[in-house]
């Protein structure tokens, strides 16, 4: 419990010295919220004080100490219980008609007047108002009996709900306020609270908040006049259009009526209220609930009334909400169950594809079985393709070294003028250049119908600026070298004879070329048989 005092304290203090109050009214009706469902405790506390009252009233026997302390027991009931109030008013009227002591007399009565007037009991209160003989008054009786007017026609008011007679009570409670103020010191607090309520009767709203805040600064948190306080700020901010100050200090004042256990209060009703013209109906609901439980501890008449044209306006409000929520409930039923049927409907197609899918999935690991083995067959059938290719290339270079040969054999002849049988031979040189040439145009293009994107791929490996720009279809010796690399034929001394160059003449092309090279130049070659592979699973 001292925990949440000091809680409450704190967030009192701070929306107390804060300028802007928009940034503590959520947890502020948090604190509230909390206090509400905590009021058996503060009533429990509230009741055990006033026993320590009345069991010291109990120890005594003087009259007039007896008067004294039943004042401590009707100042702490008529906040609590306005028939215990009452009932500690008459033993004082009765105590002090035995000392026979009037002043005591008429301050009794004074008190029972204030007392019936908060209660609703506006005819009996009237009577005794009526009773008391103004003139003989003391001036600080005098300033309760005008304390006790002012809150008669103010309850009045209220009561009737009656424009027809506001106009009449209001001039009634300026008349006694104005007495009031004749009797107090102009710099009293009571002086200055009366000045804020008649600035505020009389629409010079701004000054009366002046003198209001100056006196909310002055009270301490966790007490009644801080919640009177706080009260009187937020009627003033409530007319001058500030309704978010004015939410602020309704919300402090219901704090600590509700924590001090203050039956007799109008925060809670007023806030619910805003409330529930806010659109907070849940919170709105259960503040006039529990200012019906207060007013009906409290028995006062007068609260009953009040509330009642009140209450069934929220608890209307209340219902409609819950019923909207239990149709929107059976709505989102409806929905949800949509939903679900689309899921089980959903989930019962998916299963299927699911199912066709498995299928399908266990047909196309057949197909692709049967495709690696047709890939694997054309990979055989492509080495196959390519030694036969290096085989028929390696064919022809014999083919064209033995007609060299057989060239410079019919040469010799001719030296030894063996002319009858060799002449039609000696001009078979230019024949087998000629022929040469066909076998490499040949060559070119057989090369080249095998792997077709060759000189792209080889182009891929040199800087940009070193790449071939050749005709279609055929080759330069340089291509043709690296060609025969691809083949598979790596002996130099191979490429120099199908050529018809010396193996010097191949070393230093193939130097050129890779000198062209992206890179590393070192795996050159490895990289060109790689070129126009077919890949393997």
């Amino acid at each position: 419990m001292k925990a949440k005092h000091i809680i409450l304290v704190c967030i009192l203090a701070i929306a107390n010295c804060t300028p802007s109050f928009a940034a503590n009214v959520d947890s502020l009706l948090r604190v509230l919220d909390g206090a509400i469902k905590d009021r058996p405790a503060y009533l429990s506390r509230k009741i055990g004080q006033i026993d320590a009252v009345r069991h010291k009233l109990s120890r005594q026997s003087s009259l007039k100490e007896r008067y004294d302390i039943q004042n401590q027991l009707i100042f702490e009931f008529q906040t609590l219980n306005c028939d215990s109030a009452l009932a500690y008013i008459e033993h004082n009227i009765d105590i002090a008609e035995q000392l026979g002591d009037k002043m005591l007399l008429s301050e009794s009565r004074a008190k029972l007047a204030f007392v019936r007037a908060i209660s609703g009991l506006f005819t009996q209160a009237a009577d005794v108002l009526q009773q008391i003989d103004y003139g003989r008054l003391p001036n600080h009786l005098k300033v309760l009996y005008h304390w006790s007017n002012i809150r008669y026609y103010e309850n009045l008011i209220k009561y009737t709900d009656n424009t027809r007679y506001t106009a009449d009570y209001e001039w009634a409670i300026a008349q006694s306020r104005s007495s009031l103020m004749g009797l107090l010191d102009s710099n009293s607090e009571m002086y200055l609270k009366e000045k804020s309520f008649a600035l505020k009767a009389a629409g010079r709203f701004r000054e009366s908040k002046d003198i209001q805040l100056r006196l909310f600064a002055g009270e301490k948190p966790d007490t009644h006049g801080y919640g009177m306080a706080a009260m009187g700020l937020a009627l003033i901010y409530k007319e001058l259009g500030q309704m978010q100050e004015a939410e602020q200090y309704l919300i402090l004042a219901a704090i600590t009526d509700v924590r001090l256990a203050i039956k007799e209060n109008e925060s809670l009703l007023t806030l619910a209220v805003y409330l529930n013209q806010k659109g907070d109906v849940n919170r709105a609901f259960t503040y006039i609930q529990a200012a019906l439980d207060d007013a009906n501890y409290y028995n006062s008449r007068f609260r009953n009334t009040v509330i009642a044209r009140t209450q069934p306006i929220i608890e209307a409000t209340y219902l409609a909400k819950i019923e909207q929520q239990r149709k929107n409930l059976r709505m989102y039923a409806i929905v949800i169950s949509a939903f679900a049927v689309i899921l089980i409907l959903t989930l019962y197609f998916l299963f299927k594809q699911i199912r066709s899918v498995s299928r399908a999935r266990k047909k196309l690991n057949v197909t692709n079985g049967q495709l690696t083995l047709v890939n694997r067959k054309l990979d055989e059938a492509n080495l196959v393709r390519e030694r036969y290719i290096g085989y028929y290339i390696n064919q022809c270079a014999v083919y064209l070294d033995k007609l060299d040969e057989f060239r410079k054999n019919v040469h010799r002849k001719l030296k030894s003028r063996q002319l009858d049988d060799l002449m039609q031979l000696t001009s078979s040189g230019e024949s087998l250049e000629k022929y040469a040439q066909d076998l490499y145009t040949d060559f070119d293009r057989t090369f080249l119908e095998v792997y077709p994107h060759f000189v792209d791929e080889f182009n891929s490996l040199l800087r940009p600026e070193e790449r071939y720009q050749l005709k279609k279809d055929r080759l330069n010796t340089e291509l043709r070298i690296f060609a025969l690399i691809r083949l598979g034929i790596s002996d130099v001394h191979q490429i120099a004879v199908f050529l018809r160059y010396s193996m010097q003449t191949i070393y230093n092309y193939k130097s050129k070329v890779k000198s062209k090279a992206l890179g590393d130049s070192e795996h050159f070659e490895d990289k060109v048989r790689k070129l126009g592979a077919v890949p393997t699973n």
